[in-house]
C-alpha cells in the first residue's frame, strides 16, 4: 500500500471515529418540539407568543432559556411542563404527545415526571420543610413509610438534613430554595424546570443553588431553566434565546 493509499485510510478512520464520538455526545432525546405556535386572544387582539418552534432537548442536558420579557419563555416553560397546549403543532416527552394528551394523562405526568422550581418559593408558611416536601408526593398514593423515606432523602439532597422540622421563615432565602428544590426532585422526576430559580437570591446564594443544580444534571436529571441572568445562562451546556416567539441557539455565541 502506498503512501496516497495510507493516508487515505488515515482520513478516513479519523472520520469515522469523529462520527462515532460525535454521535456517542449526543443524548437521547427527551422533548421534541415539531412546528410549535401557541397564540392568544388578548382585548381583541391575536398575540403570537411562540411562532413555529422547531426544539429538541435530550435526557440529561442542562439548558437555559434567555430572553425579553414578552418573548414567549413563560408559554415555551408551560408547554414543556405540559400546563398548556400549542396551537398547533407537535410536543413530546419521551413517548409522550403533551399536544394530544388528556388532562388527566397531563396530571399524571406533571405529578411523575416533572419538577416545578420559581422565583418565588412558594412554600406553605404553616407546613415544616419536611411537610413542604411531602406535599409534592400526594398525587402519587405512595405509603407513609415511602413518602417519608423520600422526604428525608431529598431533604439530604439539597443539604437540609437537619432543616426538616423548621418552617419557611426560620430558614434564609437559599434555604428556601433548597427546600422548594426538594419538593421538586422528591417525586423523582425526568426533567426540572425553573422559572428564575435564583432571582430572590444573592450572588453567593445564587452560585450555591446553582452548583446544585448542576450537580443534580450531573446525576441524570434534565434540567432547563429560564434566567435573566447571563452569569446563571453561562453555566448551561446549552444556551437558548426565546425573543418574538422564535428560539434560537447561542450555546455558541
Amino acid at each position: 500500500m502506498d503512501d496516497a493509499e495510507d493516508n487515505e485510510e488515515i482520513e478516513m478512520t479519523m472520520t469515522q471515529n469523529q462520527a462515532d464520538a460525535q454521535g456517542a455526545e449526543a443524548p437521547p432525546v427527551l422533548y421534541r418540539l415539531e412546528g410549535v405556535t401557541r397564540t392568544y386572544t388578548q382585548k381583541q387582539r391575536v398575540v403570537k407568543a411562540l411562532t413555529g418552534v422547531d426544539l429538541e432537548i435530550g435526557f440529561g442536558e442542562f439548558v437555559t432559556i434567555q430572553g425579553p420579557t414578552g418573548g414567549g419563555k413563560s408559554t415555551l416553560l408551560q408547554l414543556l411542563g405540559a400546563l398548556d397546549k400549542p396551537t398547533s403543532g407537535s410536543i413530546s416527552l419521551g413517548a409522550a404527545e403533551l399536544s394530544s394528551a388528556s388532562p388527566t394523562a397531563l396530571g399524571r405526568i406533571r405529578a411523575e415526571e416533572i419538577g416545578f422550581v420559581f422565583q418565588g418559593f412558594n412554600l406553605i408558611p404553616t407546613l415544616t420543610a419536611a411537610q413542604n416536601v411531602n406535599m409534592a408526593l400526594e398525587p402519587l398514593k405512595l405509603s407513609g413509610e415511602e413518602r417519608n423515606k423520600r422526604v428525608d432523602e431529598a431533604l439530604v439532597h439539597v443539604g437540609l438534613a437537619d432543616r426538616g422540622d423548621h418552617l419557611p421563615t426560620e430558614l434564609s432565602g437559599g434555604q428556601q430554595q433548597r427546600v422548594a428544590i426538594a419538593r421538586a426532585i422528591v417525586k423523582r422526576p425526568r426533567v426540572l424546570l425553573a422559572d428564575e430559580p435564583t432571582g430572590n437570591l444573592d450572588e453567593s446564594m445564587r452560585d450555591e443553588i446553582l452548583t446544585l443544580l448542576e450537580g443534580l444534571c450531573a446525576e441524570g436529571l434534565t434540567l432547563i431553566v429560564v434566567t435573566h441572568d447571563s452569569a446563571v445562562a453561562k453555566r448551561a451546556s446549552r444556551r437558548l434565546r426565546l425573543a418574538k416567539g422564535v428560539v434560537t441557539d447561542i450555546t455558541r455565541g
